[in-house]
């Protein structure tokens, strides 16, 4: 069994990294683009090691994730858009390198750099303190209502990590049509958890309660 995972989150890993310099060095008509391979070198590289950590620690966590699907019929057209955004934006990012569009200051792409890592750390913790995470909206077997760590500040940490890793990406390849595209993700998300929500207020005891102990669900004091 942990044989077959390990092939599967293999599978999966050299289908990310292919999709990915495809959608970024090909508009882009280069390798010798530093900003691009930058980002993959911090989006895989930890990525990696999280897999690792999962398939030591937590096989189950690494099984779901990698099996997900989502049944939500209000979900697939959330994840329709972004992947419809991260095609546009990343494209986007390649031709500007290609026809020598006006890029953002190299500052940025360091600045996009520290802030994507620190973000990725804030997801692994999110994925340390709730072992129920799912790629999919779903209430699952024996799940609780989890209200500690980064769940005492915000419903939906893992979200509030995602916006960050997101909007970083483009300040790594330094391409402010990319950015401007990514700006799409914070209101897919709202729609996404909205419906969740919904879903864990049914399925989920004691969730409308830990909804009125804590009041925010993706940034604290604002929404």
């Amino acid at each position: 069994m942990t044989k077959e995972l390990l092939r599967q989150a293999v599978v999966k890993l050299a289908a990310g990294i292919l999709l990915m310099a495809a959608l970024l060095f090909l508009p882009a008509g280069t390798l010798q683009w530093p900003e691009g391979r930058r980002l993959m070198i911090v989006l895989f590289v930890p990525m990696v090691l999280a897999g690792c950590v999962m398939m030591r620690f937590a096989p189950e966590l690494l099984r779901r994730r990698l099996n997900a699907k989502e049944e939500q019929t209000e979900q697939k057209g959330v994840i329709l858009g972004s992947g419809v955004m991260f095609i546009a934006g990343f494209v986007l990012a390649g031709l500007g390198v290609r026809f020598h569009w006006h890029m953002m200051p190299a500052w940025a792409s360091m600045l996009g750099t520290v802030t994507f890592l620190l973000a990725y750390a804030m997801f692994g913790e999110v994925l340390r303190e709730n072992e129920y995470l799912s790629r999919t909206v779903e209430v699952q077997e024996g799940q609780k209502v989890v209200d500690t760590g980064l769940y005492g500040i915000v419903r939906h940490p893992m979200y509030s990590a995602t916006v960050i890793l997101f909007l970083s990406m483009p300040l790594i390849l330094r391409s402010l049509p990319c950015l401007l595209v990514f700006c799409v993700y914070p209101l897919l998300l709202i729609r996404r958890i909205r419906n969740e929500e919904e879903v864990l207020e049914r399925g989920l005891a004691g969730y409308i309660d830990y909804k009125k102990r804590v009041r925010y669900r993706l940034i604290p004091f604002v929404w």
